[in-house]
């Protein structure tokens, strides 16, 4: 297939879309999408390749819908037919590409990516890029400070109508879909299947809580105190939570590895990177030891090296971040978890419910959420490595993406569990 008889399928799925819209809001959203501005295709490994639409839903700078598909060709333009597929959620810092497809990062990482697995065991694999992860460095951020949760959720709505009606032309399968997210995009995927879900066949949360357990009000306060200082920053006219600091550690990681790093001396460089990964819970403690790469810690508690993700996966992660980030779907995000705005409730959940956590990170702190969904169908599973006296030391949040071991502790089973549902 060319890439214009592309266009026609793309432009003949987005009509499609348009001419059986579910409820009036759906048929809102779907009637502001256009045929793609443009469809990138690029090889990943083998027969597997990446397709990334971008959808103009409004008139603003970054008003654009950015859909990704990893998919086995059978020809080149022409997608292998399969009968499940997923729509993957990236979390902060990051987009699609660098948390789902890390090898065709910018830099480029030697992490294989989730997504490919998925593709290689007959999974169809999506993925929406909110729409902060658009603007350059230098670009136009002047619509930042309109994309909160709201926004987001309508944006998944259409991404995934799109994924459908594709698939309806591509796969002669217009099913609804299973939806999965990583991180906040864990989050946001519970907002979603809670708010909507109309499009939605099973959920899987990647490392990431809606709720917080009663018994934790450390993390709600934390969370609580977080939302009220960027409500205030807002209120100053600040929208852009910008990555600059995670940019500048994962490039003086990779381009600097032994020199004394300006962002904590007196750690070289690649020591920066790993205390910072290994020890995130000075930062932020989402829970009381998260850290987003597990350490190597030595009799004195420093950190020597990092025990699960090599430093060229990690590094890239970090410095191929977005520039850009918007500082309300932070505050809103933080809200959720602080309970002090409406948010749409996980009793509203029926779907099949699939949790994969990392010891190390939300973990065991996520199943609470498990619990407030109505759902009958709900599998946990926390990859860790020791007991609970080696928390600070076990599988961390990026882990379950960069790791070595990743695609026998953690995708295969997510892998398995959407064959299923």
């Amino acid at each position: 297939m060319s890439r214009i008889s592309l266009a026609v399928v793309v432009f003949a799925a987005c009509a499609s879309a348009f001419a059986s819209p579910q409820r009036l809001t759906e048929a809102e959203q779907l009637a502001s999408v256009r045929t793609p501005l443009a469809v990138k295709r690029e090889r990943v490994t083998a027969d597997i390749y990446h397709y990334q639409f971008d959808l103009r839903v409004g008139s603003a700078p970054n008003a654009v819908v950015r859909v990704h598909r990893v998919v086995r060709e059978r020809a080149p333009w022409l997608p292998r037919r399969t009968q499940h597929a997923v729509m993957l959620m990236h979390g902060d810092f990051a987009n699609f590409v660098t948390n789902f497809a890390p090898t065709l990062g910018s830099p480029a990482s030697s992490a294989p990516g989730l997504a490919p697995y998925l593709v290689s065991r007959g999974i169809d694999a999506w993925g929406v890029d909110r729409r902060w992860t658009l603007p350059a460095a230098d670009g136009d951020i002047s619509d930042l400070g309109e994309m909160g949760v709201e926004q987001e959720l309508g944006d998944v709505s259409v991404a995934l109508a799109f994924a459908r009606a594709t698939r309806a032309l591509t796969d002669h399968d217009a099913g609804r879909i299973a939806l999965g997210g990583f991180s906040h995009g864990g989050q946001l995927a519970y907002a979603y299947a809670a708010a909507d879900g109309r499009h939605v066949s099973a959920l899987a949360v990647l490392d990431a809580y809606y709720d917080i357990a009663p018994e934790h009000s450390e993390l709600r306060d934390f969370a609580c105190a977080n939302a009220a200082a960027g409500r205030e920053a807002l209120a100053q006219g600040v929208t852009d939570s910008e990555n600059s600091f995670f940019i500048e550690l994962g490039q003086l990681a990779r381009s600097a590895p032994e020199e004394v790093s300006p962002l904590f001396p007196p750690y070289t460089n690649r020591g920066a990177l790993a205390a910072f990964l290994g020890l995130t819970y000075w930062f932020a403690p989402y829970t009381p030891l998260y850290h987003l790469s597990a350490p190597v810690i030595d009799a004195e508690g420093n950190v020597t090296g990092l025990r699960e993700s090599s430093e060229d996966s990690v590094s890239a992660w970090l410095a191929g971040a977005t520039p850009h980030q918007s500082l309300r779907e932070t505050v809103e995000f933080d809200e959720i978890w602080c309970g002090t705005t409406p948010r749409p409730e996980l009793a509203n959940i029926r779907v099949p419910l699939f949790y994969l956590g990392a010891a190390g990170a939300f973990g065991d702190y996520g199943l609470y959420s498990t619990t407030r969904v109505s759902s009958k169908d709900v599998t946990t599973l926390v990859v860790r490595r020791f007991g609970p006296e080696r928390v600070a030391e076990d599988f961390g949040h990026g882990d379950l993406l960069y790791a070595e071991d990743a695609p026998s502790l953690a995708w295969q089973p997510l892998a398995a569990w959407l064959l299923r549902h």
